[in-house]
């Protein structure tokens, strides 16, 4: 999969994730204690929707610009304002947020967060975008040895996100090796993980697998219209360990909403689905 994220900045996939990962950071805030947010894939920070990447593809077209164009959100709306008032707030709908920005919108004085970006060039970006910020921290690093290097936080609350461009084979492997290993070191944290589902069944083994060493976990599927070869990413999931126990219930109401805006054609659809308790 060759992924340059400025082609793809505020596609379905981009909603679905930073809409989820909202939610879960409106949750952590909810305790005075501080939290710790680990971004082992951080990116460039800020993508530019009329740039010539953006406007290529028109993914954002399809994806955040039709929420923010004034589409009947329904129930859904008030969960989704607090991450659509974060994308207007950073430019949209000429510029949309990536994860880092709106993490570091969310944390509060108390709070801290890390970025790995292995990548020079976007990682440069990326510290431009944060500014002179002491709560948070861009390391030019592989992610994954990021995640073993900083797991687990003194805050010992918090969450890692785990977003890879799966342009490696192996993406998978290391992944699963990647959050074995940090569940083992810090098993109470969340983890929310992002995927490209183009093959179900390899989609399904890597969640049960991950599933059987965190018993606790949520996985969203959001489809926009019926996969087809040689057309765009039509299907995209999470798999999020230890979700806030509100999550399921508020994804519920969002998810519908999501699919019936974003679609591109007949076959959207969305799918919740817990593995172990709960």
């Amino acid at each position: 999969m060759n992924y340059r994220h400025a082609f793809h900045a505020g596609n379905f996939a981009d909603v679905l994730k930073h809409a989820a990962l909202v939610r879960v950071l409106l949750y952590l805030r909810h305790k005075d204690k501080p939290f710790r947010v680990i971004d082992t894939h951080a990116g460039g920070g800020l993508y530019d929707l009329t740039g010539p990447e953006a406007a290529r593809s028109g993914e954002a077209r399809d994806g955040v610009l039709r929420l923010l164009d004034g589409g009947d959100l329904g129930a859904a709306g008030e969960l989704l304002a607090p991450y659509l008032d974060l994308v207007r707030a950073a430019g949209a709908p000429g510029l949309y947020p990536g994860s880092p920005l709106i993490v570091q919108a969310l944390l509060r004085p108390q709070d801290r967060a890390i970025f790995c970006e292995l990548l020079p060039e976007a990682a440069r970006d990326l510290r431009r975008a944060l500014g002179r910020d002491e709560r948070v921290k861009a390391v030019e690093i592989d992610g994954y040895t990021g995640l073993k290097a900083y797991v687990p936080p003194v805050e010992r609350r918090g969450l890692v996100l785990i977003d890879p461009p799966f342009e490696r084979r192996d993406e998978y492997e290391r992944a699963f090796d990647s959050l074995k290993a940090a569940l083992r070191k810090w098993p109470g944290g969340t983890y929310v993980i992002w995927q490209p589902v183009k093959e179900p069944d390899v989609a399904e083994a890597f969640c049960r697998a991950v599933a059987a060493e965190a018993p606790d976990c949520l996985r969203i599927d959001l489809q926009v219209e019926a996969p087809q070869p040689g057309r765009p990413l039509a299907r995209t999931g999470l798999l999020i360990v230890h979700p806030p126990y509100v999550l399921e219930r508020e994804l519920e109401i969002i998810l519908p909403a999501l699919a019936r805006l974003m679609a591109r054609g007949p076959g959207a659809e969305f799918a919740i689905t817990r593995y172990g308790r709960g």
